[in-house]
């Protein structure tokens, strides 16, 4: 409790006086329909999950919570699939007589036997994909099936407003790449990997991979339903990351889907070629961008079947990138999760924010030496600005996934290795907790080191929904009054 109580006084202590925010949220002032969020913050405390009783997080007085899917003990869906773990990036949208869909990714990497139907699947021997669950506000499960099957990591996405959900592979591995971080052969493998993938809200995807989008580390993305374009993170953990936008040939809210034809681009500063944004930012850190062209976004690589490929796994995970670097892209530090609100995409660099690399890479602990970034691009103005740069990891430790609450907050998942919370961030720079993990095993292992990811809310507002990307997976419905903790 002493290390809770520091952390919560550095933190209103810091957002006061220099966490190097960037002025009011832009997109964020002008909500007319929300009511104004109370200031106030939040205490913590332990509260019973309502599925067995059991402590599993900490919250503000008031809030309830149910898991589900809890892959600790075996899970088999409607249509008898063996539910995976490494529950990550995931979409809510509206089912039936009430309910909410949740579309959601499974972060399972190498080679093995896909999961559901392997008739189905993108790459029967790949084990990541989305399943479907359709759950009441609650969290009590009706039903649940494979949406996507045969791909690789597929870590976040994002949440289309034509009723799709987009998953995104954090890999580049193939039968044509070198083993990856993990040492592991790639010669199962018998489709390319690191794309995005498009997965109706009912139904099944067609397991088509949108090459035009890109080959990389894929992490998320966000649409902006004004210009058409889609905007992808990347997530090249020992490499500089960029920042991407697709455009479509066809305008996507008028066919109603993704087409795999268009531009892939990348972020540029102004005058400024391969500005290092990873580093600390000035206060109030703002940039004017430009995109330059990808001419080969979905690069194959030669190989022969049944011998490792050639070509090293840091070669095919930079290919995009250098492309863009030659040009002046900016450096990022590992983009990771980004939403839309109203004109501006949001997006975290986990490690962004500390003193400048000295090497373009492969850095071993990742590149970028901070506690975490916040930024936020102006998609008319082709502004980009700092919305929040950690001091510290007693304030904020590495942001990953990022969702806005229906008042305007920034619901942001911490991935690191020491108590990770959600945390909401107002539109008004203030930083507070909204969620501590306190998950132990049923054999009594600590498991509060456990990432939360995925966080999305109900499209009624009424309920949080985030997972806990573990090979242990679940996920979490929690409820109760938002707009008091100035969410």
């Amino acid at each position: 409790m002493a290390e809770l109580q520091r952390r919560t006084l550095l933190r209103g202590t810091v957002a006061a006086s220099g966490a190097l925010i960037g002025g009011p949220f832009l997109g964020f002032v002008n909500r007319a329909s929300a009511a104004a969020p109370t200031e106030h913050t939040p205490q913590l405390g332990p509260i019973a999950d309502l599925r067995d009783g059991k402590v599993r997080l900490w919250l503000p007085d008031g809030f309830k919570y149910r898991s589900f899917h809890d892959t600790e003990f075996a899970v088999t869906l409607d249509d008898g699939t063996a539910l995976p773990g490494r529950h990550d990036g995931m979409g809510a949208f509206r089912g039936r007589n009430g309910t909410i869909r949740l579309v959601r990714n499974h972060e399972v990497n190498n080679p093995g036997p896909a999961f559901g139907d392997a008739g189905a699947a993108y790459d029967p021997m790949a084990q990541g994909g989305t399943t479907t669950v359709e759950v009441t506000k609650y969290g009590e499960v009706v039903s649940g099936y494979t949406s996507c099957n045969g791909t690789m990591m597929n870590c976040s996405g994002g949440r289309m407003p034509w009723g799709s959900w987009i998953t995104c592979e954090e890999t580049v591995n193939g039968p044509d790449v070198g083993p990856d971080f993990t040492g592991t052969p790639n010669l199962p493998l018998t489709q390319r990997h690191g794309f995005i993938f498009e997965v109706p809200v009912r139904g099944q995807s067609d397991r088509e991979p949108i090459t035009a989008a890109g080959r990389f580390s894929h992490e998320s993305v966000a649409f902006d339903p004004w210009s058409g374009y889609l905007y992808l993170t990347e997530d090249n953990f020992g490499w500089p990351s960029g920042f991407y936008r697709y455009k479509p040939r066809k305008h996507p809210m008028k066919t109603g889907k993704l087409g795999n034809r268009g531009r892939l681009q990348m972020l540029k500063v102004r005058g400024r070629p391969n500005l290092n944004l990873a580093a600390a930012q000035p206060r109030r850190a703002s940039y004017r961008v430009e995109w330059v062209d990808i001419d080969d976004p979905a690069p194959s690589f030669p190989y022969t079947p049944g011998q490792t490929a050639p070509t090293t796994n840091d070669t095919a995970l930079t290919h995009v990138a250098r492309q863009g670097w030659a040009q002046g892209a900016a450096y990022f530090s590992r983009l990771e999760g980004s939403a839309y609100d109203d004109g501006i995409v949001y997006f975290t660099a986990t490690q962004g924010g500390g003193p400048a690399e000295t090497s373009l890479g492969p850095i071993a602990d990742g590149y970028g030496n901070g506690s975490g970034q916040i930024w936020a691009y102006d998609t008319r103005a082709s502004v980009l600005r700092l919305a929040y740069e950690s001091p510290g990891p007693d304030v904020l430790d590495f942001p990953d996934n990022v969702t806005t609450s229906p008042r305007g907050t920034l619901v942001v998942c911490e991935d690191n290795v020491n108590n990770n919370y959600l945390r909401g961030l107002t539109r008004r720079g203030r930083l507070f907790d909204i969620a501590l993990n306190r998950l132990t095993s049923s054999t009594g292992a600590d498991r509060s080191n456990d990432e939360f990811a995925g966080s999305t809310f109900s499209p009624d507002g009424h309920t949080l929904f985030v997972n806990i990307q573990a090979s242990r997976g679940m996920t979490f419905a929690i409820w109760g009054p938002w707009h008091r903790i100035g969410v």
